[in-house]
């Protein structure tokens, strides 16, 4: 089950933390964004599929470009001075007590 931390700066799949892209992009920023991501994920599978290293380089290029805009990669998007917990196993941050209460079903 994938879900959402309570502040809303990771999504959780499998145990591990992801973080989500910036709340504060505005529609068609993000969406510009997401375009873009995806683009740039089609042409990995070229690149993978035609055995070019240097169009891979490039292409991975453009899924760190999209996903630095996102936010989801790159400096964090909140301003509290919170750590950055991006790919960590939730088991070794600060929310992992309340997700070992969900998957013991208590919450």
């Amino acid at each position: 089950m994938n879900t959402t931390t309570p502040d809303g700066r990771y999504l959780v799949v499998n145990g591990r933390l992801w973080r989500c892209s910036n709340p504060a992009l505005d529609a068609g920023e993000r969406q510009h964004w997401v375009n873009q991501l995806m683009e740039a994920r089609r042409a990995v599978k070229a690149a993978k599929a035609s055995g070019d290293p240097d169009e891979m380089k490039v292409a991975r290029a453009a899924v760190q470009t999209a996903k630095v805009a996102l936010g989801e990669r790159g400096p964090v998007w909140w301003e509290d001075g919170s750590p950055d917990f991006n790919r960590y196993k939730v088991a070794n941050t600060p929310y992992a007590d309340e997700y070992r209460t969900r998957d013991s079903g208590d919450a």
